[in-house]
């Protein structure tokens, strides 16, 4: 039994809001960097979707280029993150006025 097209294409939809939302509503850096994650994850299930639909293997390669771009954006923003609270003591997002150029 397959899952169809639509309802995997309305979990996509479904789970980029909630990112999208979580990433737009908070201030605590952590939950804007899971909200960018779970929009990362809603645009590989998409693809996994219409790889699925076509039977074609693109979309799940684009998939795995997707996880790779998670994981590297990943180590960096956890990077940015330490660094911040380092020197604000604090992982709110409206005490970052230091990177601005």
């Amino acid at each position: 039994m397959t899952i169809p097209f639509t309802h995997l294409l309305f979990l996509a939809i479904l789970l980029f809001a909630m990112g999208a939302a979580c990433a737009m509503t908070q201030k605590n850096l952590f939950m804007i960097l899971i909200g960018v994650e779970v929009m990362l994850n809603a645009a590989g299930i998409a693809f996994v979707a219409a790889a699925m639909r076509w039977q074609d293997m693109n979309g799940q390669v684009m998939a795995l280029f997707v996880m790779t771009v998670a994981a590297a954006e990943i180590a960096v923003a956890l990077a940015l993150i330490v660094c911040i609270q380092r020197r604000t003591r604090s992982t709110n997002a409206d005490h970052c006025s230091m990177l601005k150029g």
